[in-house]
């Protein structure tokens, strides 16, 4: 009998709303990875420019890293360039937070950072995989420090508060474990003769072979307790010296506890393309980058610059804004082109002159909700304690995970991690509690995971990406149907203004898409100025 009402298939969009409702932000973030909003890049080289007509002015509009990156290209080609930014500092969500700067909320909530010298936390991008080489060539060039992060570590902690009994089991017990049960399965259901329809004789020995190697089976095709999975997945008493060294083998999780706590989806997260050794991040914090294009431009930056609104014609671009700068003086800048970098939230609200197809693709295009929790400890508990160097924890609880540093190793006092970090629904019900809640909040989950929380915690920041008044969102949520329709028209130069930033790439939420989409946007530019199209 047919179905008179078919079920709909839900949109791209909406399976990560529902993702991010019943899995939790962190594997919100990994449904994103896998369908195709984080991936590696096709950068080469930087774009060769050349034959700029003389006097040509170009107008960019915010100085995050696209915007610098446009600016500093465009001008070594020979165009004159003026940058204008909202905020009263350049690097737009390339932003560390250190003791002594505030935290300004829409709404009207403000906090004080109080880390103590040296300590900070990223609330923006925090790390960079080894693949997006287009921001790697630009540190480089600039002269930005860069030091390895920690993505995975097998010391951390994996915890489901539905599976055993709530508590935090090691990472490499766990995988050693996982891997084990799935190596011996497949491994006796090949020597039972089961999959010989799929795996021909001549190849049998081989993957047995291979899965007592990579499954730390023993002779019999089992996991279980022994030297053999003690030496993946640790030991109840570790060797030592002397007449009682001898080690004491751990006794593995049982395979259906393994199987059904729902926690090697966390194994999964770091074999993505994005989340693999090795990843980067600046030394001494991520806006060391924004600091280092800046170095480049910062003559060609007028701050304090609020847009209200961009008009052109065939002639040329003229922009209207308050100068803030100035009791919010209005004033107007003129050029031949502009890039426009301004996040599609705030582009949205302001008086735009574009075409039609670009006015829909720039009203189609949400943002992210994201916050970020940065706790300061009197020591680095997480060390010293728990032998855990840089990494991450991951919970199911609404903080999502736990980052240490990757960086001041066996220093002594006050250190920040990363104590929450959530996307999607989550983070709304997190943006929605005041600073000093959603603190408390940190510190009652993590102390699941932490029992010295607690008595260590000095003092902590949270930033609410959905209540930054110069973005109104971490990045931007192409849906699959969106991108089909206006992802061209975004990213199409429109007579005389074309935009940049990571929405304008199939690297979303990453420093990435903004270098790649900028370097985009100043070749269509240069393309136009030469009479090319």
């Amino acid at each position: 009998m047919t179905n008179a009402h078919p079920r709909k298939v839900p949109t791209r969009r909406q399976l990560l709303t529902r993702i991010g409702t019943l899995a939790g932000s962190a594997a919100l973030y990994q449904a994103m990875t896998s369908l195709g909003h984080a991936q590696g890049t096709d950068f080469t080289s930087p774009p060769v420019l050349s034959g700029a007509k003389r006097g040509t002015r170009v107008l960019v509009l915010g100085a995050g890293l696209a915007g610098m990156l446009s600016a500093y290209e465009l001008r070594k080609a020979g165009y004159h360039v003026q940058v204008l930014e909202f905020q009263n500092r350049a690097g737009g969500r390339n932003i560390s937070l250190r003791g002594g700067d505030t935290v300004t909320e829409l709404g009207g909530a403000t906090q004080k950072v109080s880390f103590a010298s040296g300590n900070y936390i990223n609330p923006g991008p925090w790390r960079i995989p080894y693949h997006h080489q287009g921001l790697l060539h630009y540190c480089r060039e600039f002269g930005v420090e860069l030091e390895p992060f920690v993505e995975l570590n097998h010391n951390s902690w994996l915890h489901s508060s539905t599976a055993f009994d709530g508590k935090p089991v090691r990472y490499r017990e766990f995988a050693a474990d996982f891997h084990g049960f799935t190596a011996e399965l497949l491994g006796k259901a090949i020597e039972q003769h089961k999959l010989d329809d799929m795996v021909s004789v001549d190849e049998q020995e081989h993957v047995m072979t291979a899965m007592r190697q990579w499954g730390c089976l023993n002779s019999n095709l089992n996991w279980t307790k022994g030297i053999i999975s003690s030496e993946t997945r640790g030991y109840e008493k570790a060797p030592g010296g002397g007449i009682n060294g001898a080690p004491v083998p751990s006794e593995p999780f049982a395979r259906k506890d393994v199987m059904r706590s729902g926690l090697w989806t966390w194994l999964a997260f770091h074999e993505r393309l994005d989340m693999q050794t090795t990843m980067f991040q600046p030394v001494g914090g991520m806006d060391m980058i924004g600091k280092g294009f800046n170095r480049q431009v910062h003559d060609l930056i007028t701050l304090n610059c609020k847009v209200t609104s961009i008009h052109q014609d065939d002639k040329g671009v003229k922009v209207t804004y308050n100068d803030m700068s100035h009791g919010g003086a209005i004033r107007e800048a003129e050029a031949d082109y502009c890039v426009c970098t301004i996040p599609l939230p705030i582009l949205s609200q302001l008086d735009v002159k574009v075409s039609a197809p670009l006015r829909a693709a720039i009203m189609a295009v949400p943002y992210a909700s994201s916050v970020k929790l940065g706790l300061e400890f009197k020591r680095r508990f997480w060390e010293e304690d728990d032998q855990i160097y840089g990494g991450i924890s991951f919970t199911d609880q609404p903080i999502s995970q736990i980052s240490y540093p990757s960086h001041g190793y066996f220093s002594r006092g006050p250190a920040v991690l990363l104590g929450g970090y959530m996307f999607g629904p989550t983070a709304y019900d997190f943006a929605g509690m005041t600073p000093q809640k959603r603190i408390e909040h940190a510190l009652t989950q993590g102390e699941i995971l932490h029992k010295q929380y607690r008595k260590e915690f000095s003092n902590g920041v949270s930033f609410a990406w959905s209540r930054v008044p110069w973005a109104m969102g971490c990045c931007s949520m192409w849906s699959e149907q969106a991108r089909k329709t206006h992802y061209k028209a975004l990213c199409t130069m429109d007579n005389r203004i074309v935009l940049a930033g990571e929405h304008a790439s199939y690297v979303g939420c990453w420093q990435e898409g903004a270098i790649l989409s900028a370097l985009d946007a100043i070749t269509q530019l240069h393309s136009r100025a030469q009479g090319a199209s």
